[in-house]
């Protein structure tokens, strides 16, 4: 945690700060936080959630997103930036129709937020999962490589905060919010590149449409051979 300065700040001047170019902020009690430029299998596991968590949203239908480099506002001049929020569309549309910088602070909550652990990883074990239980956010995911392991947060029915359970190499985490997504923790923590996922899904459509295309023709030869020896698959039966 580097503290930019000790002049603190409102909400209000947060929302139109204009820090470093590249550099991102948290607010934390009126005092500015420069978040650390996160490592390389940082950066991989937030673009691997974010495009799995968008192709399940695709796969099923919902009208839900996944974004990065988003604040929650969690108290009156705090704001904490998940590496992974996820959200109703239209929260999300709010959220870009608002002038000043990207904070969620409406009456609606994201459904989801990760957090990958970093130097500052005992701000996402404790005062992160306190802020965020706080303002009723329903499910936070801690992913920390180093230990290795997944932490959900959630609460139980008719419990009024999180209560939390660890996955572990060898094992699958299952959302609590969408319980068919479902990902393995050894997949999480050492991900593949998502270019490679993507390639991987677009040869498998090319393939797709190849054996349809193949099975069109096929049909079509039957046809037309059928005409040929003067049966009308148009007749009544």
């Amino acid at each position: 945690m580097v503290l930019t300065s000790t002049q603190k700040l409102t909400f209000e001047e947060y929302l139109n700060y204009q820090g470093e170019s590249g550099i991102c902020y948290e607010l934390y009690r009126g005092q500015l936080i420069e978040m650390p430029t996160p490592i390389a299998i940082h950066i991989k596991i937030c673009e691997f959630l974010v495009y799995q968590f968008r192709r399940f949203f695709a796969a099923n239908h919902l009208p839900l997103v996944a974004v990065v480099t988003t604040a929650v506002r969690t108290e009156e001049n705090s704001a904490r930036v998940p590496d992974v929020v996820i959200c109703t569309r239209s929260l999300w549309e709010q959220v870009c129709a608002q002038p000043g910088s990207a904070v969620m602070d409406f009456e609606e909550k994201p459904l989801l937020v990760i957090e990958v652990t970093s130097q500052n990883w005992r701000e996402d074990y404790i005062r992160k999962r306190a802020e965020y239980d706080f303002i009723d956010i329903p499910e936070y995911w801690i992913v920390d490589p180093n230990r290795p392991k997944i932490r959900l947060c959630s609460r139980p029915e008719n419990e009024s905060t999180y209560s939390h359970e660890e996955f572990f190499l060898g094992q699958q985490v299952r959302s609590v919010q969408f319980p068919e997504f479902i990902l393995s923790v050894d997949e999480v923590l050492c991900p593949p590149q998502v270019e490679d996922l993507i390639q991987e899904a677009a040869t498998h459509l090319q393939q797709v449409e190849q054996q349809l295309n193949s099975e069109r023709q096929r049909a079509e030869r039957l046809a037309h051979r059928l005409r040929e020896m003067g049966v009308d698959m148009d007749a009544e039966p």
